[in-house]
């Protein structure tokens, strides 16, 4: 599996969330609960746009939107989760089902 992330969201990444590669790898070594698919019909994407809430190995706590495309994974963005997404991802992906 790869983790590709284009030139075009590495740098919004940088300059507006200020996410990088390494934090991206961490959340997703860390993840706990499942992943979510974003089903608004205005981030409607093909693949499905998958996403989750982990936090860093330094506990900084990311919302990481994403592709899977193959064995490949797609990031589209990844930014401090706020209350809402992580109430969200903890009664959704953590919750009694899991």
């Amino acid at each position: 599996m790869a983790l590709i992330i284009s030139d075009g969201i590495a740098k919004k990444l940088t300059e507006k969330h200020g996410v990088n590669r390494d934090e991206i790898i961490q959340c997703f070594a860390n993840r706990e609960g499942g992943m979510l698919l974003d089903r608004r019909e205005e981030h409607a994407t093909d693949p499905a746009t998958q996403w989750f809430v982990a936090e860093t190995n330094s506990g900084r706590r990311l919302k990481i939107a994403f592709m899977q495309i193959g064995h490949d994974v797609h990031v589209k963005t990844a930014y401090d989760a706020n209350r809402d997404e992580v109430r969200i991802y903890n009664k959704f992906a953590k919750g009694p089902q899991q």
